[in-house]
């Protein structure tokens, strides 16, 4: 059996179930994701089509353009692996307006994410986590509900969606590049 090195043996999920059910997942899944970019950035290229085009389109009026669901996901990425491990969410300017840009906030998030290491994680599934505090959206969760029915639906909802709308908008990426698989 043949196995990606970016996937967590079975022995390293039994030992350290929070770190390997996030910081690898949503490391692979970023750095899938900037591949499904760099194709996105290669088709418009290819096309002629504007890049600001590209990152501005969005699957319905009502969704976030591309590049919002790109900020979107590295945002929940390392509010995952923060809140887990009891740190400080950093906040980051969305300022980001062009390819360049998201590939450099997709590699800042997982250089910060590799930060943790699985004792840094150990014992949050019990940690209790307080999203929106003192808002009439308060919402409390223990560190294992959090991510396995919160943190990491609404990231994989917005890594998707960006790989639907560059899909949707032509670009050549199938079930391999979502999944990063070469």
């Amino acid at each position: 059996m043949t196995t990606n090195p970016s996937t967590p043996s079975s022995s390293s999920i039994t030992q350290q179930p929070m770190h390997a059910a996030s910081v690898p997942v949503l490391v692979h899944m970023l750095s899938a994701l900037k591949g499904v970019l760099a194709k996105g950035e290669a088709h418009a290229t290819e096309h002629k089509i504007d890049p600001a085009v590209m990152l501005q389109a969005r699957l319905h009026i009502t969704m976030f353009p591309l590049i919002r669901q790109v900020q979107i996901a590295t945002d929940f990425a390392k509010g995952i692996v923060a809140r887990l491990a009891g740190a400080e969410v950093p906040v980051w300017a969305d300022h980001e307006a062009d390819f360049a840009g998201l590939y450099a906030r997709l590699d800042q998030t997982i250089a910060y994410l590799q930060a943790f290491d699985a004792p840094a994680l150990q014992g949050s599934e019990s940690r209790a986590i307080v999203l929106m505090p003192a808002t009439p959206r308060e919402r409390h969760f223990d560190g294992q509900t959090y991510l396995l029915h919160y943190g990491l639906p609404q990231f994989f909802f917005h890594v998707t969606t960006a790989y639907d709308i560059l899909r949707h908008h032509g670009v050549p990426v199938g079930k391999r590049d979502y999944m990063g698989v070469s």
